[in-house]
Formats: C-alpha cells, structure tokens, sequence
C-alpha cells in the first residue's frame, strides 16, 4: 500500500507545481482513483484504465460494470470516476452555453462597446476564441498609449497558449472617440499578426472603439 500511495504523491505533487493543465490523462485519472490495489500503484490503475478504452472520451460513456472489469477498480471506485467525470461535464457545458460567439467586426465591437468606449485611457483587450469562434477568455493586456514599444506579442500569446486558444481578436478605444487607426495602430497590428502566424494562432482582426462607434483594421485592409 505504501509503493501506491507514493505514486499517487507525484501527480498530486505534479499539479501543485505545474497546474492541473500540465498533467496527462493518466496522472489525473491516478488522482481521482485515488489509491491502488496492493499489487499496482493508482497510476498503474489509471494506464490500464486507458488501454481499456480506444480514447478517453469513452470512459465518461461507460458504465460501473465496464469500469469494473480493469483488475483493481471495484465499484466504489468505478462510482467515484463517474461522478467526477458527469460534474466536469455539467461545468463544462454550462460554460458552452454562456459562450459569446463572435461572427463578425460588429459582434466584437457590440461585446466591447459599453466598457471601452467611455474609458478615458486607451485599454488594450483581447479576446480568446475557441475553434468555433467562441469566447474562453478576455483579457486586458495594459493601459495607457499605444505603442509597439508596449503591446508585446509575448503578453498576448503566452495567455493564448495557456488556454489552447485557437485565434484571437484585438480591441482598444480611443478616448478622443474617434477610432480611426494611427500609424502606432497598424504597426502593432502588423506585428502581433506575424507572430501568430508563427505559432499557428491567427489573429482575426483588430477592432478600435470610439464613441459608439467602431473600425475594423481587416475590413479597412490594415492586416
């Protein structure tokens, strides 16, 4: 018993370190078996559990006698993964379904409008979209005037990545409240274009705000 409880300690040590994101499908699965079985640690449990199945998808469609079946599981634990895995459905659909999805310049600029276009400082957002074009995250990556000096690309796309991100849509206001693009606005663009080109994580427009109204930087052939 001791051997399983010591394997168990590396992945739950693992996600305290690194985060829950960094750990396999295995590690996690180890976590929520919990323990093992006197003749294999709980991280083996979970690698026979995933052999078991053609992809881990199909075990949240399983059910306690399937699960049973891998030597070491009995039906509390069978019970315990099926609830787990039903609540990180249900969080997961419920975040689907509050999910803004954006079609177009002017879906983006309808979602930004009432928080940026009466700010009195230039606010850079971005947005994180999903393969659908649905929104998993908005950030505010800084404050003040528009440089290429400050908007780094690494401060949007480390966020990007963290969240497997599939593209993103930039925004900023101008507090003057008129959003034609400056020169600092283009290069900018420009950049943060190439450079999720290279990491294979498209920029899909950059949307400036101004009062109550909007300029799309790829409708106006800036990008």
């Amino acid at each position: 018993m001791m051997q399983s409880i010591q394997a168990l300690e590396q992945p739950r040590e693992r996600l305290c370190q690194v985060g829950a994101r960094q750990l396999s499908n295995q590690e996690l699965l180890a976590i929520l078996l919990r323990t093992g079985v006197k003749e294999q640690s709980a991280t083996q449990l979970a690698s026979q559990l995933l052999n078991k199945f053609s992809h881990v998808t199909e075990i949240k469609d399983a059910v306690i006698e399937e699960l049973t079946q891998v030597n070491g599981i009995g039906k509390v634990k069978a019970i315990e993964l099926l609830a787990a895995l039903e609540f990180g459905r249900r969080v997961y659909d419920r975040q689907v379904q509050n999910l803004t999805t954006i079609r177009s310049p002017e879906d983006a600029a309808d979602f930004l409008m009432s928080d940026l276009s009466s700010l009195k400082q230039e606010h850079f957002v971005v947005l994180y979209l999903n393969v659908k074009n649905q929104i998993i995250h908005r950030q505010t990556v800084f404050i003040g005037s528009l440089t290429a000096s400050i908007v780094h690309p690494r401060e949007i796309f480390r966020e990007a990545v963290k969240r497997s991100t599939a593209s993103i849509i930039c925004a900023h206001n101008h507090p003057s409240g008129n959003p034609s693009p400056s020169p600092e606005d283009i290069e900018v663009t420009k950049r943060i274009k190439k450079a999720g080109h290279i990491l294979g994580i498209e920029l899909l427009d950059h949307v400036i705000i101004g009062d109550e109204q909007f300029i799309s930087l790829k409708e106006k052939g800036f990008m």
